[in-house]
């Protein structure tokens, strides 16, 4: 693991304490930061962090807090409450 991927899932750990805090605008701060980082060194962000992140307002997803967690057949809708988007993940291949 690099220098890059420590800082991503270190400012994800920090945009989740924000989150827990009630301060979505620093949350956001550091959700951006981690993907202009990732962007910087062409690395990527894991996909399970990715997820805890919306995709629109880049607002920490935690779920109960600032989204909405729903299991469809098949997927895995997750609502902002920030800003409506949506995301649905599929779950259990065969």
């Amino acid at each position: 693991m690099g220098i890059p991927a420590e800082r991503i899932e270190r400012l994800f750990v920090l945009a989740r304490e924000a989150v827990v805090d009630d301060e979505y605008d620093r949350a956001r701060e550091y959700v951006a930061r981690a993907r202009r980082i990732a962007e910087r060194n062409r690395c990527g962000i894991p996909a399970e962090l990715s997820r805890r992140a919306c995709d629109d307002c880049a607002v920490y997803l935690r779920p109960g807090k600032t989204s909405r967690v729903r299991t469809r057949p098949g997927r895995v809708v997750v609502r902002c409450t920030e800003c409506g988007a949506t995301a649905r993940y599929p779950y259990g291949g065969e």
